[in-house]
């Protein structure tokens, strides 16, 4: 019995000893494939229609095109395109981990750039007398000194994260009553990692945490997009030793001629 390719599946004509239309060998399910059937019209009384079978992958997006992701990561996950070179998440345990990590350190960052670049354009515009954002830490301020800023600091950020911790070994531990001075209703938990309420989602958005896949997306982008930025931001910090504004400034007087290239060439001749 021939076979003959026809895009991406296999038509298989019948047999002429068995009075049947086609014969499947391989369930295209079973490959994660979706079918569609054509039917072809009879051409002569004595020969019988044939059904043409077209198989077409289900393509997902992946870091790198025609790269197949590692089966632990499926897709489920927000931002999922089957990058861990590494294999950091083969144990289940330890890719839960990771994800609230980088859902963490995104939006640090997106906190860090956003305070960078506001800091950055009043300095800039001259409508406050602000320090560089690196050197910001090596300011003595009236109010209080370095060493009681430090330890509240510490105190403060410590509390907010060994409950979240807690909260992530033990989903939903810290919204019961009295586990968080009272609060509870205002931050109402959704999930671990996605806190809500009135004071942390006061726009209602995602209340549907479970359905909110959009959302998600959007949030780990922009946080990994963050990340890059303020990877960027200590680079430029460390080589021009000015503000990331004041490196937009200088690029745009002289396009062709101020660029990252010279700027790096410079630093090191």
């Amino acid at each position: 019995m021939a076979t003959t390719a026809v895009g991406r599946g296999l038509h298989i004509p019948p047999c002429n000893s068995l009075p049947i239309i086609s014969r499947t060998l391989i369930k295209p399910s079973s490959l994660g494939l979706v079918t569609t059937k054509q039917t072809w019209p009879a051409q002569t009384r004595k020969s019988p229609s044939r059904t043409l079978v077209v198989a077409q992958a289900q393509v997902r997006p992946t870091w790198l095109p025609g790269l197949d992701p590692p089966p632990y990561l499926d897709g489920s996950l927000a931002g999922d395109y089957g990058f861990d070179p590494l294999g950091l998440g083969e144990d289940p345990e330890s890719l839960r981990w990771y994800v609230q990590a980088e859902l963490v350190h995104a939006r640090f960052a997106m906190l860090g750039v956003a305070g960078i670049l506001l800091t950055d354009l009043l300095r800039v515009a001259g409508i406050s007398n602000l320090p560089l954002w690196y050197k910001a830490g090596a300011i003595k301020y009236g109010f209080a000194n370095t060493e009681t800023l430090f330890i509240v600091q510490l105190i403060l950020m410590g509390f907010v994260e060994t409950k979240r911790y807690m909260d992530f070994v033990s989903p939903g531990s810290q919204a019961k009553k009295g586990s968080f001075f009272g609060l509870e209703v205002a931050l109402e938990g959704l999930e671990p990692g996605y806190p809500g309420g009135p004071l942390l989602n006061p726009l209602g958005l995602a209340k549907d945490i479970k359905n909110s896949k959009e959302w998600k997306l959007k949030e780990i982008k922009n946080g990994r997009l963050a990340m890059m930025a303020m990877l960027g931001f200590f680079v430029q910090a460390s080589v021009t030793h000015v503000g990331p504004v004041d490196n937009l400034l200088e690029h745009l007087s002289d396009p062709w001629h101020k660029t990252i290239i010279q700027t790096l060439v410079n630093s090191t001749s």
